[in-house]
């Protein structure tokens, strides 16, 4: 999967724009350096995450869920039905590891129109080289 590992991260303008839409939410060390992060989109109603990124050095301690409960907390603060996202269906810090948070994986059929557009865009860029699946955790009152 070098492709993927190899991709530009987001640009100071797009995570900018994150930023003011008050979408993005950053972990820093103890000497203030971000070291974890989450984009969130909305589409279809819901909040759709975009990126979640740890740095290596500092997984496994809880820090991906932090940042996507916040991104749930921020959906649900907002009336948004849930969060969605995209994985890579056997990576084990993707589908498996959303599905541990309460995730599940949504059929083709049960998928909204820019869900589906996301995910056209992502063959598009080649992303489909490895097993993807669109995911989503509902809200529970």
């Amino acid at each position: 999967m070098d492709a993927v590992a190899d991709d530009a991260p987001p640009t100071i303008e797009q995570l900018t724009e994150f930023h003011e839409a008050g979408r993005a939410w950053v972990i820093a060390d103890e000497s203030d350096r971000p070291v974890a992060y989450v984009l969130l989109d909305v589409v279809d109603g819901f909040g759709h995450v975009e990126q979640v990124s740890v740095h290596p050095h500092h997984a496994r301690r809880g820090l991906g869920r932090r940042l996507v409960d916040a991104a749930s907390d921020w959906a649900y603060e907002h009336g948004l039905a849930g969060l969605t996202l995209t994985a890579y269906t056997d990576v084990p810090w993707n589908a498996p590891y959303y599905r541990r948070l309460g995730f599940r994986d949504l059929a083709d059929e049960e998928m909204p129109d820019g869900l589906r557009a996301i995910r056209r865009r992502e063959a598009e860029h080649g992303l489909d080289a490895w097993p993807r699946v669109a995911m989503v955790k509902l809200h529970v009152n």
